[in-house]
């Protein structure tokens, strides 16, 4: 099958799932506990229903807007997701070039397998970094620094992963980082020969942002949950998070924050955006779902700052359900690494294709021309 025949989130899911060892498919496809708020983030859309206007004379409808300091192409952009080059040999430079293509943000992780330099070297859209509180503060400010020599355009903080959420797939599957043969991996691995062959014969599997801070007997070798418990500090505070606000001195955004207090609270200390996430379900089960929370913080912050959606967006209609809603923009992970997975940079661009094109089709049916004319008009929940 062609990767153009792959249409949507299920179908490069299919696709993913075949070529991928187990336990890295289901490191990708999993969340926390009984994956209550996993299921949750998606089913929150079907909650409510989209109101078209007709006869509303659209034409050809603009779905650029701004966010984070950057014009984007369309309200949608990549989240921050860990060692993408598990998923395909090219990673992030993969996923960075495709978001370039269709002019939207790119997001880097801490724990990229490729470093902040070679990615501002290949990709000259607009590029985001996440940053953790690492227990070593020179880590901390040393990934700042670079970004801020390397041209990136806004940083964001993930607050909601101070201790690893118990991901009892990656127990089941035998995930691990770098992957290891064993036991439970060892038949997924050798089933999938064009994987593992990818992965032998290409760059070594390395975590280049952080690897000269830490040392080698670390969690580092161990795994990515040994690596968050024994790094990244608990104790992580409001004060920390200013600090890193004033560091960068640019776009600046907290993700992770799903309450209206802290919603204020990101206002007070500077922030220039909120991202409404749960991690993808992957921390605290039983959490609300971002779209669940939007409405309440829009209510109270809306206009004061940029909120972005993150999780469980899986069609256009997701997007502009939370755009009527007043998010600024959404993001998403588990679609574009699925799309990775399936054809490297050539799926995720098809996989942002598909979106544009439900982006367009949508804003068409729905009579809006523009992405700000979208509001809580188009949108009614059902009792």
């Amino acid at each position: 099958m062609s990767l153009e025949d792959n249409f949507n989130f299920e179908d490069f899911r299919s696709v993913a799932k075949k070529k991928l060892p187990a336990p890295i498919f289901h490191y990708i496809d999993g969340g926390s506990d009984d994956e209550v708020t996993l299921k949750r983030n998606t089913e929150s859309f079907s909650k409510c229903d989209l109101i078209p206007n007709i006869l509303a004379s659209v034409g050809e409808p603009d779905l650029s807007t701004e966010v984070l300091g950057s014009k984007i192409d369309m309200p949608l952009f990549l989240s921050p997701v860990a060692m993408q080059k598990l998923f395909h040999h090219d990673g992030d430079k993969a996923s960075a070039r495709a978001a370039e293509k269709f002019g939207t943000f790119y997001s880097m992780s801490t724990m990229a397998t490729s470093s902040i330099e070679e990615i501002a070297n290949v990709a000259g859209g607009p590029k985001m970094f996440q940053i953790y509180i690492h227990k070593t503060q020179g880590l901390t400010d040393n990934l700042i620094d670079r970004c801020k020599s390397s041209g990136f355009n806004a940083m964001c903080l993930t607050v909601d992963t101070i201790v690893a959420g118990n991901r009892e797939r990656d127990h089941k599957w035998g995930f691990t980082t770098p992957p290891k043969l064993t036991l439970k991996s060892l038949m997924s691995f050798a089933t999938h020969p064009m994987w593992t062959i990818n992965y032998l014969t290409h760059e070594k599997f390395q975590l280049p942002n952080v690897s000269n801070f830490v040392k080698k007997s670390s969690s580092i070798a161990k795994g990515v949950m040994e690596y968050i418990n024994e790094q990244y500090d608990p104790a992580m505070s409001w004060k920390d998070a200013e600090y890193c606000i004033k560091r960068w001195g640019g776009p600046f955004a907290l993700k992770g924050v799903m309450s209206v207090e802290d919603a204020k609270r990101a206002i007070d200390i500077g922030a220039s955006a909120i991202m409404l996430s749960n991690h993808g379900g992957r921390q605290l089960d039983g959490s609300r779902a971002p779209f669940d929370q939007l409405e309440k913080i829009v209510d109270a912050v809306g206009g004061k700052i940029e909120i972005i959606v993150d999780g469980g967006i899986r069609r256009g209609t997701h997007v502009l359900k939370a755009l009527s809603l007043g998010a600024t923009a959404c993001s998403f992970g588990k679609g574009f690494l699925f799309a990775l997975s399936a054809g490297g940079q050539k799926g995720v661009e098809i996989m942002l294709q598909r979106m544009r094109e439900e982006l367009r089709r949508d804003m068409i049916l729905l009579g809006k021309k523009n992405i700000g004319d979208l509001s809580k008009e188009n949108i009614a929940f059902r009792d």
